[in-house]
Formats: C-alpha cells, structure tokens, sequence
C-alpha cells in the first residue's frame, strides 16, 4: 500500500524493538514563539539604524572636509594651494599635530575657523567608528544570543523528531512534521539548506554541523527524542548516524535512507529500524501508478501534507482501560478507523466487538481534529 502511494518501502525492520510512536504533541508546531520573532526584527531593525547613522555621519564628514578646504584657502595667505588646504584640514579633523600646513598666525578668525573644524571633525570621526564598533560587537553578541535561545528551547524539548541532513529530502521531512505538528531539530552542514528553509519557516531549530557528531546530536537532545530521521546524501554517513544514534539512545526509533540496496542490512545492524531505499520505492511507484492509477491517486492524496484529512495513526496509551471497539467508536464525523495493528498483525476493518488494548497502535482517516477527538476518546475512562 505504502509503495503504491509513492511512500517509502520499509525494507528490514529491525526486530526485539518496541516500534510503536509515542503520543502526539501539543498543537504548537516546530515554530518559535511570536515574542522571539519580534526579537529578531527588532535586531534588524536595530541594525539598519546604526548603518543610517554611520551613512549620514560619513556624509557630514565629507561636507566637513570640503568646507575645511575652502575655508582654509580662504583663511590663508595668498597662493595657499588647494592641496594644502585639504591636508590641513584632514590633519585638523584628525588632531595628529603635525602643525599648521597653512599659515593662520595673522588672522584670529582663521584660527577660530581650525578650532571649529577640529571639534566638529574629531566627533564626526569618534561618533563613525563607535557606530562600527556598536554594529560588529552588536551582529556578534545578537547571534550569540539567538543560538542560545534556540539552544535553550532544544533542551526544553521532548519527544520530538530529529532530522539529519538537511537537503532536498531533509526539507520535505521537515514540511511533513510541520504538517502534522511534531516538533523537531535539523541538522546540516550546509548553511544554504538551512537559510532557504528558514525564508519561509523562520523558526526552524537546527545545529549546523556533521550530524554523525556525538556532541552534535547530544545537543539535539536525542536522549529525549522520539525518533531520528538518517537522510543525508551519502550512505557512509547515514551509517554512521545510525550506529552514533542507537549509542547514544538505545530507544529512539531510527528511520534512514540508503541509496545502494546492498547497505540495507548494514544499516539494519548499525541501528536503523526502518530503511528506505529511493531506487525501489520509485520502482514500485512507477508500477502501481500504471497497474493501480486510481488506488495510487487516492493514497497520494490521503498523503499530501497540504491536505487536512489523511492518513494517520494513533497509539494506544498504556494506562489505556481495555474495551471493545464498539465502545470506543470506530468513526466519527472526523475520523474513519481503517485498522488496529496489533503486534505481529495488523487487522483491517476490525469488527465492534474488537478488543482495544494498550500497545495496540489505531489506523484511521481524517483530519487534525480527527485526531485529537481520537486521543482523547483514548484518555477517557470507560
């Protein structure tokens, strides 16, 4: 069925592994809270004032620096050369004291003319480069704050997804979660995958590095997370995430993409429970979209993310009071229940008098709210 529908073929399931997904997350998706949003405009903003600032503060030196040179052509003694008048005003704004390059002993108002030059000229210049100062001491201290915040917001997480390797693959994995609501972390080495994803999701959590990395995915918080999404480009790294993920977490469910059919069981040993092979799935995909066109569209549709009723599925909490499916309520105006995968089997269309127990993981059609009206139908005591 996953096959038709252009999902992934989960090829070697990694067995003795409790596979079930944990409970959903709150509604809040994998987005930043408003107030930090206004934070970073408010830096921009900060930002682009100090450059204003500087703009103008270099127009005003330019002005001072002609006025300076006709002015002490004007103050000086007759055949005072341009140049000269340029360099005793350069060395005037700039007080080194190399003495007067033009002559002003003969005329008081000359002098008060250099004195003016030099006050105003020597703020121009310390108001420019204490504005250049603030601005790179100010972009390095915003981005040292920002990575904290998020730094701070990752370790609040838990149960949460992360997803490493950010590319083309790594960006749909992140729409999917979003769509469905799930926090999670990416990382990637690659800061063009992470700028483009953030033009549009500007509250994407992500650490930029080798997500092979022990200290990269323990500040993932991986010991908290849910699962590990292994989609990187190259099957060698995929590895490596794998066997370094199932280290540090011996739990966390590990889905990974593999390219070459003959390191699908190498990453099965290596820690992965599901491995996706993109060749075969396309394969199976292109056969079931000539054999079975109209079971392929359905699929496809129940699959898009930007569609509010899909596929989805719900796993039975295990405080969950055991009782028949009757009771339960197999459907409602915002769910189907398609099926109950009861661990080996998966039983399609269950009749009412269907056990629901704990473990059990629930198959239904519908939307959000679908969902939601599900789960707590599960906390709800019989």
């Amino acid at each position: 069925m996953a096959g038709s529908a252009g999902g992934p073929i989960l090829a070697h399931e990694r067995r003795g592994t409790d596979l079930r997904p944990g409970p959903a997350q709150a509604p809040s998706p994998n987005l930043i809270s408003s107030s930090r949003l206004q934070q970073q405009v408010a830096d921009s903003a900060q930002s682009r004032r100090v450059l204003l600032r500087m703009g103008w503060a270099v127009v005003v030196l330019l002005l001072l620096s002609l006025l300076g040179t006709l002015g002490f052509v004007y103050f000086g003694p007759e055949g005072t050369s341009t140049f000269d008048a340029f360099y005793m005003t350069a060395i005037t704004i700039t007080t080194v004291g190399y003495g007067e390059m033009v002559d002003l002993s003969h005329t008081d108002a000359g002098r008060m003319f250099a004195a003016v030059i030099s006050l105003v000229g020597f703020g121009t210049l310390t108001f420019i480069f204490s504005s250049l100062t603030v601005f790179f001491l100010e972009t390095d201290l915003n981005e040292t704050l920002r990575r904290r915040r998020m730094e701070k917001a990752i370790r609040k997480l838990k149960g949460h997804y992360v997803v490493c390797g950010f590319g083309r693959v790594g960006r749909n994995v992140g729409t999917e979660l979003m769509a469905g609501r799930h926090r999670f972390v990416a990382i990637e080495p690659d800061p063009a995958g992470i700028e483009s994803f953030l033009l549009h999701h500007p509250g994407l959590l992500y650490l930029q590095g080798d997500a092979s990395d022990d200290d990269l995915l323990i500040g993932a918080d991986i010991g908290e997370a849910k699962g590990v999404f292994a989609v990187t480009g190259d099957d060698s790294r995929n590895l490596m995430i794998c066997l370094t993920a199932r280290q540090l977490n011996p739990t966390v469910r590990i889905v990974a993409r593999c390219h070459e059919v003959r390191n699908v069981d190498k990453m099965r040993k290596a820690g992965a429970d599901i491995v996706v092979s993109p060749d075969f799935t396309g394969g199976m995909r292109l056969a079931a979209s000539m054999l079975r066109p109209h079971v392929v569209s359905f699929l496809d549709e129940m699959l898009r993310s930007e569609l509010n009723t899909r596929i989805d599925e719900v796993p039975v909490p295990p405080d969950f009071m055991p009782r028949t499916l009757a009771k339960l309520g197999r459907r409602s105006t915002q769910y189907v229940l398609l099926g109950v995968r009861a661990e080996p089997e998966m039983h399609f269309n269950p009749s009412d008098d269907f056990r629901i127990e704990p473990g059990q993981t629930l198959i239904l059609m519908g939307n959000a709210n679908g969902r939601a009206e599900l789960e707590t139908r599960l906390r709800t005591p019989g």
